[in-house]
């Protein structure tokens, strides 16, 4: 691993899923198509399921929101049943269509996730240079952990139904917006603290800038993953294509 003159050996990994372990094309134009297309047909099948009742009253809590803030969402029509579902699923495509981070929509996607996994219907990707990577970092001793945007369930599947067969017995924990925003550095203290490891001793390998300078900012050692070799970047040499650089 590529490290400055004062750091130290990481005892921890912690990755990034999006455009790091995984293309971003299987997010966009696989899983994300996916839970838009089987949104309601999924919430009218559980509406009776008591943590999809709670992602429901959380997005429309957030909705009121985004009202106060004069965001403009859909209108949220109360009242009976197929009213709440209609509008669940307005603004939950609302969110969709601008990427929004949003807890109680992750929350759903990866519910919506579940089915199509368990089916075989999805099948989970990963880079070629990661499943070797996972073996290496579990023979050197070295923890490794997921802080993705979607949710612990969400990411658990992933992993776990990849084309290369199951990688969770690599990974040890799952952060996901419940501990705190990626452009937060308080997210990453946050983590430290979990893991009960000072932040010096945790690399975070992702491929946004803005999240690795607000990892940094906790202490933690940023690692900027290109996939794009044709990406200009600014980190110099916190740099890597491919995890067979670590």
């Amino acid at each position: 691993m590529s490290l400055l003159p004062d750091e130290r050996e990481p005892r921890v990994v912690l990755l990034d899923i999006e455009g790091t372990t995984t293309p971003a094309e299987f997010v966009y134009q696989t899983l994300f198509p996916y839970a838009r297309n089987h949104l309601r047909e999924f919430l009218e099948r559980q509406q009776q399921d008591a943590e999809v009742m709670n992602d429901l009253k959380d997005l429309e809590a957030e909705r009121k929101g985004d009202e106060v803030r004069g965001l403009h969402p859909p209108e949220w029509r109360g009242g009976s049943s197929e009213s709440n579902l209609s509008s669940a699923a307005f603004y939950a495509q609302w969110l969709m269509d601008r990427d929004r981070k949003s807890t109680a929509l992750k929350s759903l996607q990866g519910k919506i996730w579940q089915a199509g996994y368990e089916s075989g219907e999805l099948k989970g990707q990963v880079y070629p240079d990661v499943p070797p990577a996972l073996v290496r970092w579990q023979a050197q001793n070295r923890r490794v952990c997921i802080f993705s945007s979607g949710s612990i369930l969400a990411q658990k599947l992933l992993f776990a139904h990849t084309t290369v067969g199951d990688l969770t017995p690599f990974i040890s924990t799952y952060f996901d917006t419940t501990t705190g925003a990626k452009t937060e550095a308080e997210s990453y203290r946050e983590i430290a603290a979990a893991l009960a490891l000072g932040p010096q001793e945790i690399m975070f390998v992702s491929d946004v800038e803005a999240e690795l300078d607000e990892a940094q900012a906790a202490g933690l050692q940023p690692m900027l993953c290109v996939r794009d070799a044709r990406r200009p970047v600014a980190h110099g040499d916190r740099v890597i294509h491919t995890f067979d650089e670590l």
